[in-house]
């Protein structure tokens, strides 16, 4: 009878050591498959060579939010008053100083008549709003442009001095496309058309990355043999200056 209960008192004990080594393979199992999904996504091609999402890259604050269209109401009315500003400049072909006389007077003339309404019908007549310009964000604004136009005269002094042919190329080939897109439009619309698009591809691209990603991958093997072979057949054959510094 003893011996019986030994037995089973064994038995037990193996199906619960059984039991721990399934649990602890499973759960390592579980986390290799986790560290392959992971290794996974990482690998994963993103346009540009991006490794944030496109908030981040957008700044990830208020302008972000409106090219994003996370605000739906304020990023309509942005686009809604470039499309009005766009519109008036060339469709109705207003000069810019004409469009801010007629504004100040419009404006001028509507608070003019309603202070002196009120005085007939017997209300207080309504509070103007002082307007005038901060001192430290326009000083921060002015800031911020300047270091951005010194990185671009830097980034052409870099172009400029020949250490990279690639770089030059790709530059050059950049103005050509945009000096032909200018001659079809002028600054204010070309402008307007950046607008809509800062307004419209970046939302697009946020919404269907996982489609859009695969697409762009292939699309930039073949540039990358097309380019393989350019390089091969030109760029290769051009003669470099092999400036070395006397000792």
């Amino acid at each position: 009878m003893s011996d019986h209960e030994d037995s089973k008192a064994e038995s037990l004990i193996e199906k619960i050591q059984n039991h721990k080594n399934s649990s602890s393979s499973s759960s390592s199992s579980d986390s290799d498959d986790d560290s392959k999904i992971s290794s996974v996504k990482s690998k994963v091609f993103r346009l540009f060579g991006r490794e944030k999402p496109v908030h981040q890259v957008f700044g990830g604050g208020k302008p972000a939010d409106v090219f994003l269209w996370r605000d739906k109401k304020v990023s309509a009315g942005v686009l809604g008053a470039a499309t009005i500003i766009w519109f008036l400049f060339e469709v109705l072909e207003y000069g810019l100083l004409t469009l801010v006389c007629h504004g100040l007077i419009l404006s001028l003339s509507i608070l003019f008549l309603w202070s002196n309404v009120t005085a007939f019908i017997k209300k207080s007549p309504p509070k103007i709003m002082e307007v005038s310009i901060p001192e430290e964000p326009l000083m921060q604004i002015v800031a911020d442009v300047r270091i951005e136009i010194n990185r671009g005269f830097a980034a052409l002094h870099d172009i400029a001095s020949g250490r990279d042919l690639k770089k030059f190329l790709l530059v050059i080939a950049g103005l050509w496309f945009v000096s032909i897109i200018g001659s079809c439009c002028n600054f204010l619309t070309l402008f307007y058309i950046s607008f809509v698009l800062l307004h419209t591809v970046p939302v697009i691209y946020d919404k269907y990355e996982d489609k859009i990603d695969p697409v762009a991958e292939k699309a930039w093997i073949e540039i990358k043999k097309h380019y393989a072979v350019f390089n091969e057949k030109v760029i290769s054959k051009i003669p470099r200056s092999l400036n070395k510094k006397k000792v």
